[in-house]
């Protein structure tokens, strides 16, 4: 296993780095200094927290580990190769007679090593790997993915360890067949836990002067998600030099939040179960559309129609106490059709203005942060970067990497609460569990190179969760469904029948390849993004697209698909689900349906499939269903058809997996269920 291990690591890193850079420069995490130096140890040992303790119950001493909670009897060994602590075996010393015989990453200890770990420098803890092989790996093609299973950071004493091994919802073996063509670096500021404090709170900020705007000029709360999806459709169009704050977009009104907010005018309409909230909900419209056209400046023939319609709609009321729920519904559709047009109207202007104060207010705390954050960088004075010439080869691709380089960090703190791994820094505290924890251990490993002994590796996991939650909101379920993900059967399927190794809308978090774009290139490129989506433009491979469920950015989306496949003549495969709203449809599934590139179509009906949950770093109900339909749409061009076309039977495994775990169960364990499985 760790020969294959390490080779994976090795073909990634031949494929994105350069000659000058390589996976053995990034080594094995060293542990933090500590300022107490027991004389009964060596200094390694103490720096690698090691302690001797006393066993009242035993009478004798043992040695404890204050960052593994490793305890034994015998004097610590540095250097050992532990397959369980080091499964690589990056920390293992080299086989007497030199460095012939070492494998990829592998290295020997120096000195500087040992003594120059940072505050944030991490110990790698103690995992359990478990692997299933069924065929050895290629870059090009797609092989039956493996399910490692990872134990906990803390082990228990070596006497009475117990192996808890989490479920995995990646695999982080399976090779890209994605090619683009060789660019440089990216211009992004570097992330700090400073800036992105500051940011968290202007971003907080500006969520609560939307909710006081929406109450004190429409007098309703701000739509549910809407402040995330203007985030997001703001972010489409943005030229801006804030990751995640718009600053610098054409138009600036936004379609998306003017449209969420005039939807909820005059009041919000909720789904409707019995009679009599149907009753009240049809009273509530029509008490406050007159109470609307009154208090605003329109027309007389407004305030006619409205005033007719409404007071005509209470005198029903009154009068007939025997109407079914259908009935007051169709009042409602009625009154609605009538006074509709009349109350936006009157309230086009308002909503337009708060759209443009709260872009305004962003553009502000963009610039005000941005000079921070410039500021911060000056006064660091990090080394200067080597300018490399941009190339126009073609390459596997690889993680964005940075031109500006990190200064020094400050310290995070971290410690975990039962399965929980709790990262603080000046008293605002991010949790993830310990299976996602260690899940960004490893895209680290993977995708860093310029900080081999994890010392700035807690601040960037902590700067990554923050930004997540301030996009998403911490509210209760807020963002779930934003940046909900495919149940991992339907993964394994694209990727045995279609050859699908990438994921153009993911995030560290909910990633199941290694390889993924994400909304945020200057933190997520350390843990494996290939940058935004809209900015990324592969030449060959096959792909799986699962947008966040935005109008704007899925039509942004289909145009960039359809410029992708019709300036490629190598294969290219896109892989897209999308909700299946018909009423009203959407432009981009519209669009999809009618692309000369459409070569298939599936729809999975509502209630009958599952996505897992965007928040599955730290729930734990991971998957829900799905309360909409899903449109499968396989866009591909000739070449692209050719080696992944959605055959019958690829098609009939494809369906199989998309069927929640419990009925996915039993039809699989016939003989007949799942289907047959096409040739890759």
């Amino acid at each position: 296993m760790s020969s294959d291990s390490q080779g994976s690591v090795k073909g990634e890193a031949a494929m994105m780095l350069p000659p000058s850079g390589s996976a053995s420069s990034q080594g094995q995490p060293l542990s933090p200094s500590t300022t107490s130096k027991p004389p009964e140890l060596p200094d390694e040992l103490v720096q690698a927290g090691w302690s001797k303790c006393w066993s009242r119950r035993e009478n004798r001493p043992y040695y404890f580990n204050r960052f593994t909670n490793q305890s034994l009897w015998e004097v610590p060994v540095l250097g050992q190769h532990d397959v369980i602590s080091d499964p690589l075996g990056l920390n293992a010393a080299p086989a007497e007679g030199g460095d012939g015989n070492l494998g990829n990453g592998q290295r020997k200890r120096r000195s500087s090593d040992e003594q120059g770990a940072g505050p944030n420098s991490l110990k790698r803890a103690k995992v359990k790997i478990v692997h299933t092989w069924s065929g050895d790996q290629s870059p090009t093609t797609p092989i039956s993915p493996s399910t490692p299973g990872v134990k906990p950071w803390s082990a228990a004493p070596e006497d009475k360890q117990v192996c808890v091994v989490f479920r995995i919802y990646w695999d982080l073996d399976i090779q890209t067949n994605a090619v683009i063509r060789e660019h440089p670096p990216a211009n992004h500021l570097p992330p700090h836990p400073e800036i992105e404090l500051q940011r968290a709170q202007l971003v907080t900020k500006l969520r609560q002067h939307y909710h006081e705007l929406c109450h004190q000029r429409e007098g309703i709360d701000p739509p549910r998600e809407s402040f995330n999806r203007w985030l997001l459709e703001r972010k489409v169009i943005d030229k801006g030099h804030d990751p995640l704050l718009p600053s610098d977009c054409d138009p600036i009104i936004s379609p998306s939040m003017f449209r969420e907010v005039m939807n909820d005018i005059p009041i919000r309409l909720s789904r409707i179960k019995y009679k009599e909230e149907a009753r009240k909900l049809l009273f509530k419209y029509a008490e406050a559309a007159k109470k609307m056209i009154d208090s605003r400046n329109a027309s007389p023939e407004s305030r006619k129609v409205v005033k007719w319609n409404a007071e005509d709609t209470m005198s029903w009321l009154r009068r007939d106490h025997s109407a079914s729920k259908e009935d007051y519904m169709d009042r409602l559709e009625h009154l609605r059709q009538q006074c509709g047009p009349h109350v936006a109207a009157v309230a086009k202007d308002s909503v337009e203005g708060i759209c443009s104060k709260i872009y305004q207010l962003s553009a502000e705390y963009s610039r005000r942060l941005r000079q921070t954050h410039l500021s911060l960088l000056c006064t660091l004075t990090p080394e200067p970067a080597c300018a490399s010439p941009p190339q126009s080869r073609l390459v596997y691709c690889y993680p964005v990497r940075l031109a500006i380089p990190s200064p020094p960090l400050p310290r995070v703190e971290l410690h975990f609460e039962n399965d929980v791994a709790c990262l603080r820094f000046r008293g605002e505290m991010v949790k993830v569990n310990r299976g996602h924890f260690s899940k960004l251990e490893l895209l680290y490993r993977y995708s860093c190179i310029d900080d081999p002994r994890f010392e700035k590796f807690l601040s960037r996991v902590w700067c990554l969760l923050k930004r997540y939650q301030e996009m998403f909101g911490s509210g209760a379920n807020e963002g779930t469904g934003l940046q909900g993900a495919l149940p991992v059967s339907v993964f394994e399927a694209l990727n045995r029948q279609f050859g699908v190794s990438f994921e153009c809308f993911a995030s560290p978090l909910n990633c199941y390849f290694k390889q993924f774009c994400s909304a945020f290139p200057d933190i997520d490129g350390f843990f494996g993004s290939r940058g935004p989506f809209l900015m990324f433009s592969p030449v060959s491979g096959s792909f799986e697209a699962n947008p966040p469920f935005c109008e704007e950015l899925m039509d942004a989306m289909v145009t960039h698909f359809e410029d992708l496949l019709d300036q490629s003549s190598e294969p290219l495969s896109f892989i897209v689900f999308v909700p299946e709203w018909r009423d009203p449809v959407t432009p981009a599934l519209t669009r999809m349906e009618g692309s000369r590139f459409l070569r298939h179509q599936l729809s999975v009906p509502a209630y009958e499939h599952e996505y897992r949950s965007g928040s599955q770093h730290i729930c734990k109900r991971c998957y829900y269903r799905a309360v909409h339909g899903t449109a499968v749409l396989f866009l591909q061009n000739d070449a692209g058809f050719a080696k992944w076309a959605p055959t019958p039977e690829r098609l009939a495994e494809l369906t199989a997996a998309y069927r929640p775990a419990s009925s996915r169960t039993s039809s699989l364990s016939s003989p007949a269920g799942g289907g047959a499985r096409a040739p890759h």
